[in-house]
């Protein structure tokens, strides 16, 4: 807009990009405004339960049960799977094809890692062996034609006992083993540059931090989490819970705070600097959780379950946002998100990688900006009504098959009488005498400095 400014001496031009519009926030002038977005929030909830449709597909080629994975932070696409009779491959996941295999191994892969710059795969197994593989880069392959089996390993480290797991530095050339005890190694050493061991139960997991390059944890079969610091010449501290964890994974938006997987159904948010309370119990499974990964965001990861299904939680919520299951899948061992944090892998007994959406109701491909305007709008609408009984009962609904349906209403009820006799044996008791323990300390024993 061009507006013509004239005083006594001359007159000039002054641009204007646009002109201010004035709103009247009077409510008497929009009397049906509530009632218009009441109404809206609950159409976009039911459409969003028409257009839940989370599985994408399934990956096979496995010939038996997918036992961990690793994800390639060079390409977005790509994915490494180990499976319990030795095979190792590298998926594409936009293709649904096996693009590469690593055959080596003469027992179960319990564990992959890759490095920082995605060009080196760790494999671990009860055979007694950790392999360094080179891995092909992708970018330069036709998806549709598989490379094949890949060349020999580029280093093969023989030890005295199993592993169970592996990860490696988010920032650095060293990997970290567990099984009998927890060894460090060099990529350019064959032998652990240092090793550590409290108590003599295998441990199971191990995650380095991704803020902290040297402090790394794991979660052993006498149901302890430790916590390592490799500038100290022994283990910094130890947790013990009343049942064990099978996986631990760190917050990567903030590195002092981890979830356990434990095996008594429920997932365990600790602060690592304050280890005598859960800061979070996460509940919704009926059977053991069995592997846990964070989104890249920070703000909500996902779980795989022995009782065949796969759970997607608020990092700081209690209960599950999502669950996903199919007729076909069997219990869960492994789950990962995409480092976009659009999609989740699972990988399960029957043989099977599958792929899934992380948001249900999410389409796929490119939207145009008033599509997502219009999708912005109607999420922050569901979000300002979900308090209403409708709208609330829409989206928390979930359809779980009958054997989980019946297995949770047994928990519920056996929680609930647990809960009666307790406060039963404290109202007969002395006062003060039985003092009530808090949900997020029950399940904690001691910690071991």
């Amino acid at each position: 807009m061009i507006i013509l400014v004239a005083d006594t001496d001359n007159i000039y031009l002054t641009f204007c990009s646009q002109q201010k519009v004035f709103r009247n926030y009077d409510p008497a002038l929009r009397t049906q405004e509530k009632a218009v977005e009441y109404t809206r929030a609950l159409n976009a909830a039911k459409l969003e339960k028409i257009f839940a449709k989370p599985f994408i597909g399934a990956m096979d080629g496995h010939i038996d049960a997918i036992s961990c994975m690793a994800k390639n932070p060079n390409y977005l696409k790509a994915i490494f799977s180990g499976s319990m009779d030795g095979d190792i491959r590298l998926w594409d996941i936009a293709a649904r094809k096996t693009v590469c295999q690593f055959p080596g191994h003469q027992g179960a892969v319990r564990g992959l890692a890759t490095s920082t710059d995605g060009d080196l795969l760790v494999s671990c197994g009860v055979d007694c062996t950790v392999r360094m593989w080179k891995v092909p880069m992708l970018k330069m392959v036709d998806t549709n034609d598989a490379i094949g089996d890949a060349s020999q390993p580029s280093a093969i480290y023989t030890w005295k006992h199993a592993f169970w797991g592996v990860d490696h530095q988010w920032d650095g050339n060293l990997f970290a083993t567990v099984g009998a005890q927890v060894d460090v190694w060099d990529q350019n050493r064959s032998e652990p540059v240092s090793s550590f061991e409290w108590g003599k139960d295998t441990v199971l997991s191990v995650r380095f931090n991704p803020g902290e390059p040297d402090v790394l944890i794991t979660s052993a079969s006498d149901r302890s989490i430790t916590l390592y610091d490799l500038r100290m010449s022994s283990p910094a501290r130890k947790l013990i819970m009343k049942t064990r964890c099978n996986s631990i994974c760190w917050n990567p938006r903030e590195p002092m705070n981890f979830t356990a997987a434990n095996e008594d159904t429920n997932c365990y948010s600790f602060d690592a600097r304050k280890l005598d309370e859960a800061r979070v119990v996460h509940k919704g499974h009926v059977s053991a959780v069995m592997d846990i990964d964070y989104s890249p965001t920070g703000r909500e990861f996902v779980t795989g379950s022995y009782d065949r299904t796969i759970r997607i939680f608020q990092y700081n919520g209690d209960h599950s946002r999502e669950i996903y299951h199919t007729k076909r899948m069997q219990r869960v061992f492994c789950v990962k998100y995409t480092y976009d944090g659009t999609y989740l892998v699972s990988g399960s007994d029957d043989t099977n990688l599958r792929l899934w959406k992380s948001k249900a109701s999410e389409q796929l491909g490119v939207l145009l900006p008033r599509e997502r305007r219009k999708q912005e709008y109607l999420d922050a609408v569901k979000e300002r009504y979900k308090h209403l009984p409708e709208v609330k009962r829409i989206v928390r609904h979930r359809h779980l098959p009958k054997p989980i349906y019946k297995a949770a209403n047994l928990r519920r009820t056996i929680i609930e009488a647990e809960n009666r006799k307790e406060e039963r044996r404290r109202a007969h008791r002395a006062p003060g005498s039985m003092p009530e323990q808090p949900f997020r300390k029950r399940r904690i024993i001691k910690e071991i400095e």
